[in-house]
């Protein structure tokens, strides 16, 4: 044991958690354990901030060579769903974090629970009260005026008693009585001037089904199933930090009273993870979907851990992104851009080179032979070169981007213009002799070009210099794709506060037809690639056999690099 305490005292500290847990390691506190639990409510799908939370606490765990809990927090049933609890677990998983066997439940302890607060009511430090919601707000008071007395504080034990036992027997309807935790209504912490610990609420469990129509608040419940499962550092973010009174009240109301807690858990607060252009409140991500804004909680658009995975992004990038922007004890705004940088720098090295065109223009190679098709090498990845290459087909007729071809181009527009020469990517320079156009409309639908054959990628003997080079798809081999591109899903650049809706960005979605290469024909779901100059896509799980579809994960132009470069 000692060497592994001293391995564990060895670790070098970078961030306030550490420092905690390394003390309390040197203290041999908690017999020098590290156990640390995730602790979500099952209410809706988890996002990019829980990762945060989920890499903390089971990245400590692993680092310490500790356990850590994956815990629902299911107290309110009227908000709870079996999908979402098989959506957190998948997320977890998808993470690349175990609990082995360590999966529980706050209902769990239910009967536990109902025992302590009996327990507290026969100690005093617990009553049954009569007021109603709006009363309780109104005694409590404000943060410059004490609150005071309910005229229900002082019944008897006796009277309490019996009172929360008629409420768990479901005489009394909801919202008729709350069971209090007696502390000090003029408490400057608001959080102690009596806090709620059970309410009556007639649904449906989803685990313990009718057993019961009253429920633990959460700062009754998260305290003790912590100390029922031997937790060492409750992990928490900083919207609980006036909540820790209460936390510790809990712990030592019962402690010295009950041979259950196996531990004396400490909690520990750090900042929540705000990003730009995200929201991150669930009940403004669940209006999202229940109102029909997104797809579902799964949409590429949405900052949940399953919007991410079906974006593209990669367990290894967010859990990238959670390590750099590390733990902190105030409040901030990351900039999005940074975990944009961070899926690009993991897939730079891993996803495949290939050639699509997103928006076509057709262009006709006059002089190349008719029916005639060459097979051009092309590497698969430059950053790479384990990774190989391929062969590409090469015919009279292409498609390029649309984009990439102005009639009357602006100074320092280097691709292709009428009479002008670029070259294309692993295959041959080619010149725009005419350009065809719709009589009706005006718009171009066709560019006639010739090509130089010496010009051939990787043989060239022409000498000839240009300055655009463009990818293109032979458009008799190309297969035709749908392509989604994302924007963000919300037009503010700092996180929106009030009525999410109003600020949603029209936008955020373009779904294109386009075409791509003859090599992805058997691409799979999950697939990545770099559409070379386009950004990085993945195969979304719509494709079928009959038709694939692409989603584009990111672009390649990386703004935080760049900011890095310029700071």
């Amino acid at each position: 044991m000692t060497d592994n305490l001293a391995d564990k005292n060895n670790i070098s500290s970078t961030n306030f958690i550490e420092n905690i847990i390394n003390e309390d390691l040197k203290m041999n506190k908690n017999n020098s354990r590290v156990h640390t639990r995730f602790p979500p409510e099952p209410n809706g799908y988890l996002h990019i901030g829980h990762a945060k939370s989920i890499c903390l606490n089971f990245g400590l765990a692993q680092q310490y060579d500790g356990l850590c809990n994956l815990r629902f927090d299911d107290t309110n049933p009227t908000k709870e769903d079996v999908e979402y609890v098989e959506s957190i677990q998948e997320d977890v998983k998808w993470l690349g974090f175990s609990w082995d066997d360590r999966l529980y439940y706050a209902s769990d302890y239910f009967d536990k629970l109902y025992e302590y607060a009996v327990l507290l009511i026969k100690e005093g430090k617990a009553y049954v009260d009569d007021l109603s919601a709006d009363e309780i707000r109104e005694y409590r008071g404000t943060l410059t005026q004490p609150g005071k007395n309910s005229p229900y504080r002082d019944r008897s034990v006796e009277e309490n008693l019996d009172l929360f036992e008629r409420m768990k027997n479901g005489e009394f309807p909801d919202g008729t009585k709350v069971l209090r935790a007696k502390i000090d209504m003029a408490s400057p912490n608001m959080n102690m001037r009596d806090p709620v610990l059970y309410r009556i609420i007639h649904a449906r469990h989803h685990r313990t089904g009718d057993k019961w129509c009253i429920y633990p608040m959460y700062d009754y419940a998260h305290p003790i199933s912590d100390a029922l499962e031997g937790i060492t550092h409750s992990i928490c973010t900083l919207e609980f930090e006036d909540h820790r009174p209460l936390y510790d009240w809990i712990i030592d109301a019962l402690i010295d009273k009950v041979d259950d807690f196996k531990s004396r858990p400490q909690q520990i607060e750090f900042a929540r993870l705000n990003l730009t252009n995200v929201v991150m409140s669930k009940r403004h991500l669940r209006e999202l979907v229940e109102k029909g804004h997104v797809k579902g909680w799964d949409d590429p658009r949405m900052p949940t851990i399953s919007g991410l995975r079906r974006r593209g992004y990669t367990p290894e990038a967010i859990k990238d992104f959670c390590e750099r922007i590390g733990v902190a004890k105030s409040n901030s705004v990351v900039d999005i851009a940074l975990l944009e940088h961070c899926i690009r720098e993991d897939l730079n090295t891993k996803a495949p080179r290939v050639m699509a065109v997103l928006r076509p223009l057709k262009v006709v190679i006059e002089n190349y032979p008719e029916g005639q098709v060459e097979l051009l090498e092309a590497e698969n990845n430059p950053e790479n070169p384990e990774m190989g290459s391929r062969k590409i087909p090469f015919s009279r007729v292409i498609y390029i981007e649309r984009d990439d071809f102005m009639e009357d181009p602006p100074k320092k527009f280097f691709r292709m213009a009428p009479c002008r020469e670029v070259r294309l990517k692993n295959a041959y320079i080619i010149k725009c002799e005419q350009v065809i156009k719709d009589e009706k409309t005006g718009e171009i639908i066709e560019l006639r070009c010739t090509y130089d054959p010496q010009t051939k990628s990787g043989q060239d003997t022409s000498g000839k210099k240009v300055k655009g080079t463009l990818h293109w798809v032979s458009a008799e081999h190309a297969l035709q794709v749908q392509v989604n591109l994302y924007d963000y899903l919300f037009i503010e650049e700092t996180t929106p506060e009030g009525e999410v809706t109003n600020v949603l960005n029209p936008d955020s979605l373009e779904v294109l037809t386009s075409y791509v290469e003859p090599s992805l024909k058997d691409a799979k779901v999950g697939n990545r690639y770099q559409f070379l100059r386009n950004g990085y896509f993945v195969v979304d799980p719509d494709s079928t056999s009959e038709k694939l579809v692409f989603n584009r994960i990111v672009g390649l132009k990386d703004s935080w690099a760049k900011m890095q470069k310029s700071s």
